[in-house]
């Protein structure tokens, strides 16, 4: 089989593992595992070992934890704890363009937004959060071992001689995406504050956005912001009915394979397609984060087309916020350049 047709039946399979294994033990917030499912199988070469796990979990404690360190601030201190957050989705934003570091940049904004605004409706919905997604990790990094067992990369060839030259980044536009990406997030994360309970959805939406607009310029955001969100509700909109042809998990299992497996014929090109990996990578994600707790709701009774509505209302809303925002920082910094 060639290399890439594995790349894409692991890419498949890993996320509709990591569903089925989360649903079958009943854990809390079970959409989680797949979605990072989906991170870990997209990263080029071998899934994680037990020592860079164990190494993961302790930066997804460090970085979560600094989240349930704002929250005092933010009951009591309020400026301070705004500004502190105001310099960790900087320094998350300045991980991911400057260092390429985006495991950490990705989780400390997590911190940052989801766990310091989820502390102050709750401390321990706040600390329920953590372990779902340290849950959620380990599942997934269950599945990507599992399926690269079974469709491994070629062995590694002789090294080659001639190296590619390292990039060299420009700081001064490097330093201005983070800021954008920052400035972009942080009203956002103020909309959180106001009504965490109701605005809860958007919370890992507002976290993905840090970390797209942080690689995306200004010509090709609205494809890659708007077009993936609306295509991702789209997604989730045929996969509910789908799903309510034949309720049961190992409907879901197939339906979840067979959904991944068309994202990876696009991420890896095997379906031609105009838009990149990433593209429909956030496709896939805001598909999860839309269908996920749909799934739950209806577990639990409640209406689901009402919620499914509201939040899908709350992704565009946030997103083409987020657009606006690119153009118009945008149009500032380039004025300000032409000066």
């Amino acid at each position: 089989m060639q290399l890439r047709a594995r790349k894409v039946f692991r890419l498949a399979i890993t996320p509709a593992l990591a569903l089925a294994i989360a649903y079958a033990i009943a854990a809390p917030m079970p959409h989680i595992a797949p979605l990072f499912a989906f991170f870990l199988a997209s990263i080029p070469g071998p899934p994680l070992n037990a020592k860079k796990l164990l190494g993961l979990l302790i930066l997804v404690c460090v970085t979560l934890g600094a989240g349930l360190m704002l929250i005092p601030l933010l009951l009591n201190f309020q400026l301070t704890a705004l500004l502190l957050v105001l310099l960790g989705l900087y320094f998350s934003s300045y991980l991911t363009v400057n260092l390429n570091k985006n495991l950490p940049g990705t989780f400390l904004a997590m911190g940052m937004v989801i766990i310091s605004a989820a502390g102050t409706v709750s401390y321990s919905l706040a600390t329920t959060i953590i372990h779902v997604l340290i849950m959620g990790i380990v599942i997934a990094t269950i599945s990507h071992s599992f399926t690269y067992w079974l469709f491994p990369d070629d062995p590694p060839g002789p090294a080659s001689q001639d190296e590619p030259p390292p990039v060299i980044k420009d700081t001064i536009q490097s330093n201005w995406i983070a800021i954008r990406s920052t400035l972009i997030v942080f009203p956002a994360y103020l909309l959180l504050l106001s009504n965490p309970a109701a605005y809860m959805p958007i919370a890992m939406k507002s976290v993905m956005l840090s970390q797209q607009v942080s690689t995306i310029d200004a010509k090709s955001a609205g494809r890659e912001l708007i077009g993936s969100t609306i295509l991702g509700g789209v997604f989730a909109v045929l996969f509910w009915f789908a799903l309510g042809l034949w309720t049961n998990l190992w409907m879901y299992f197939l339906w979840m394979l067979l959904v991944s497996l068309y994202f990876s014929c696009k991420i890896y090109q095997l379906i031609a397609t105009r838009f990149p990996p990433s593209f429909w990578l956030n496709v896939a994600v805001t598909m999860l984060i839309m269908l996920g707790p749909a799934v739950e709701d209806s577990a639990n009774g409640k209406d689901v087309y009402a919620a499914f509505f509201s939040r899908a209302m709350l992704l565009i809303l946030i997103t083409l916020y987020a657009l606006f925002a690119i153009y118009l920082l945008e149009y500032f910094f380039e004025k300000k350049s032409l000066k």
